[in-house]
């Protein structure tokens, strides 16, 4: 497998109207529009999409859907955090055998790990599927912050790359200039897009991405393509402020809601939450249109 880099996005996963199944369909036309429109992988089962409202058959039914419609056009990069040991490997293992190309694993989010028991974890799910890892840093949700140098330790028990959701923009530059031999950061964190790019990441893990695919594919082509800053700016200076509010919202919620603003169906979230009201509607609806994004809804 070639390795991982460039737009992956944090895929939302879309339900049937009345929220009780995975909209096949939906999911089949969302990851048509996103190839086309020039992404590089996709990122199913995290925090985007609501792996937290998932059965655990649902999420192997997210990742298989993934692997059939992406048909071998980018690679998918499965989430399989759970709370336990047993569900993440069995996670694992599925996806391993599904197809996927890496695992993204987020640690346990109610009692944080240790980083001997982390260890454990990451390894365990390395054996049971021999795929590489993104381990997914976002303190604010598990709890367990660990530093440059604890993070390019994790290297030894098989994770090869970081999505840094940490908002910690130092300590990306430090994983992005001095530990980049033992472990590949990709940024993860809305805001810092413009900075991580510039600064020499290889990616980006963008939830974003599912409403402005365009522009997304556009600020990576002129950044880290081209290595054109001036563009890479004219471009950055329309998604700030759409990433600023997602950041300021439920993610999942401001997310699926940009995506409907454009007429693209995603079913809502599944309760208790709920997309959002009418007012912050209005308000992601002209950041769009100041942008240059069509709003048809």
């Amino acid at each position: 497998m070639s390795d991982l880099g460039g737009i992956l996005v944090a895929l939302i996963t879309p339900f049937t109207a009345n929220g009780t199944q995975i909209d096949a369909p939906a999911l089949e036309t969302h990851i048509n529009r996103l190839v086309a429109a020039g992404i590089h992988g996709l990122v199913p089962g995290g925090s985007t999409g609501e792996f937290t409202a998932l059965s655990i058959s649902e999420r192997k039914q997210l990742t298989e859907l993934c692997v059939k419609y992406a048909a071998g056009r980018v690679p998918v990069i499965a989430g399989i955090g759970a709370l336990s040991t047993a569900d993440t490997v069995d996670l694992a293992a599925h996806a391993a055998s599904a197809g996927a190309a890496a695992l993204m694993v987020v640690p346990p989010f109610y009692d944080a790990v240790s980083v001997t028991e982390l260890h454990e974890l990451l390894s365990a799910i390395h054996s049971a599927s021999n795929l590489p890892l993104v381990y997914y840093h976002i303190p604010s949700a598990s709890g367990t912050n660990l530093t440059p140098d604890q993070i390019a330790d994790l290297r030894s028990v098989g994770v090869k790359y970081l999505k840094d959701t940490s908002g910690n923009a130092p300590a990306l530059t430090d994983l992005l200039f001095s530990k980049h031999e033992h472990i590949t950061a990709f940024n993860g964190w809305d805001t810092l897009t413009f900075y991580g790019l510039a600064a020499g990441a290889k990616g980006s893990v963008w939830g974003a991405t599912n409403i402005i695919p365009e522009a997304s594919s556009a600020l990576w082509e002129a950044i880290a393509v081209q290595g054109d800053l001036k563009r890479g700016r004219e471009i950055w200076s329309k998604i700030f402020p759409i990433c600023k509010f997602l950041e300021s919202h439920n993610y999942a919620a401001a997310v699926k809601t940009g995506m409907e603003l454009r007429g693209w169906p995603t079913g809502g979230l599944r309760k208790p939450f709920k997309m959002l009201g009418e007012k912050e509607r209005k308000e992601l609806a002209g950041l769009l249109r100041d942008a240059g994004i069509e709003v048809v809804a």
